[in-house]
């Protein structure tokens, strides 16, 4: 589905391009941008001019034959798409009060169980900038199933007039077709104590921090956001406060059973960039993401790419040992800056402050396969993390009863320790072209001698049932 769903995106980036045109044709303040994408929901937020009572169509298959309505009247609306399937492509349009936009799709989430997510994450791209822009279009041309923002997503200083013309805006086309979970950076912040961050966006809850910090699984992944201001005491206490967030994020971890974890977060653990690595996020978190197993941290906040050694402790893990990796992706739009360090730190594998990009990871099995990218397509950097994973399970044939697990065995899947790497294995296009065989019978054409045979087969398996029955 994810394949389908990925020439589904490419048909309708041109028609993307021309949206922002149309919006305004349309009566919309803001282009739509999609919100808590799940396996059976989704949220389609977006702004109109005048207020009104819209309505999304939406369905499967390039039609829009399904209906969601806006239950108020207003100006501001996030409507819910439920009763959705997991890992579908959907196609929507927003009716803005008797005008349409143009059709555009997206996919659900994956179920649990689906051993393929491809996704991009990049942060500190909140200027309004060529750059942002080119970002921007190069993730979209990527046709990741998911988004993480990793920060300063609107700058200077997050206030409501800049989230729109910083991040609604430069990015529409993206955030209409991908959906997008960020975490707060400390711009964000600047503003009323974060307020108009969490107005403007409809992001998945946790008990003890609502959207400040949460959680959610897409496919085999479990993805974690945290908010390092909170985790620094710079949030007001009646949102969030860092040892509820600590207490929230190890029982979170030790819950999850998913064999891929990755947390995103502003503040950099490991960073040798301007503002250099943030020693309290290290102790508060460092510990948690080596007790259960977490994979990857994404970070922000240096204007740079840098990517560290699996890390344990304040050192790198011996040869061998699965431990997580730290990367800065902070080039997403805003100026690059100088390293606050001349010379590369021996825990720091690889960084670059000369290229805005953002990272481009699909995790397929046990692999994950990661590149840092410029917008024209260069790769800054290359990297896999590898572990082994317990064999799938068997689908059941198409009308075949499922059989009961025997006595002893669970449903949950467990946690499956392994190791993590970094060695500069892709798969190249030639892999990826047609993984499946689907392209191997041209339409029209014969479908081969298996084909002719087949009506005596059916023959003496018929005259076979016949004489089991007698």
């Amino acid at each position: 589905m994810h394949r389908l769903h990925s020439l589904a995106l490419g048909a309708v980036t041109a028609l993307s391009l021309v949206t922002a045109a149309h919006a305004q044709a349309a009566g919309l303040a803001r282009e739509p941008y999609l919100q808590r994408v799940g396996t059976d929901s989704a949220l389609v937020a977006f702004r109109v001019a005048a207020a009104c009572s819209p309505t999304v169509y939406y369905g499967t298959h390039g039609s829009t034959d399904q209906q969601a309505k806006a239950p108020n009247q207003g100006t501001k609306h996030a409507i819910e798409l439920s009763g959705l399937e997991p890992g579908t492509a959907y196609t929507y349009v927003v009716d803005a009060c008797g005008v349409r936009t143009n059709p555009v799709t997206f996919s659900t989430a994956s179920k649990p169980g689906v051993r393929s997510v491809h996704f991009t994450a990049v942060g500190d791209f909140g200027s309004n900038s060529r750059d942002q822009v080119e970002v921007a279009r190069a993730m979209l041309g990527r046709a990741p199933e998911l988004f993480l923002a990793l920060g300063d997503n609107a700058y200077e200083a997050g206030t409501e007039a800049e989230f729109q013309r910083n991040l609604f805006e430069p990015m529409a086309p993206l955030l209409a077709q991908v959906p997008f979970f960020a975490v707060p950076g400390n711009h964000e912040y600047e503003t009323n104590k974060g307020q108009p961050y969490f107005d403007n966006l409809y992001l998945p809850t946790s008990s003890t921090g609502g959207e400040s910090y949460y959680s959610f699984d897409w496919g085999f992944v479990h993805f974690v956001g945290i908010d390092s201001s909170c985790a620094l005491g710079l949030a007001p206490t009646s949102r969030c406060t860092p040892e509820n967030q600590r207490k929230w994020v190890e029982e979170d971890l030790a819950a999850s059973n998913a064999p891929w974890k990755i947390a995103s977060m502003h503040y950099p653990p490991w960073s040798s960039g301007e503002h250099g690595s943030q020693l309290n996020i290290r102790k508060q978190f460092a510990p948690l993401f080596e007790k259960y197993g977490v994979d990857l941290v994404l970070t922000g906040h240096d204007h740079d790419y840098e990517r560290s050694q699996p890390m344990v402790g304040d050192a790198p893990a011996r040869s061998g040992t699965r431990a997580p990796v730290y990367l800065v992706v902070g080039s997403g739009g805003a100026s690059l800056r100088d390293m606050g360090v001349s010379s590369k730190p021996s825990w720091s594998v690889l960084r670059n402050n000369g290229d805005h990009g953002y990272l481009d990871v699909k995790v397929e099995g046990g692999t994950l396969t990661a590149q840092m990218l410029t917008p024209s397509g260069k790769a800054m950097d290359t990297f896999s993390l590898t572990k082994t994973l317990p064999p799938e399970a068997a689908e059941p044939a198409p009308g075949t009863p499922s059989e009961p697990p025997a006595p002893g065995d669970s449903t949950t899947p467990p946690s499956i320790p392994g190791s993590s790497g970094s060695t500069p294995t892709l798969p190249s296009d030639k892999d990826l072209e047609d993984p499946e065989g689907l392209n191997s019978v041209a339409g029209g054409c014969s479908a081969g001698p298996a084909m002719a045979l087949l009506p005596g087969a059916l023959l003496v398996l018929g005259s076979a049932l016949r004489r089991r029955r007698r």
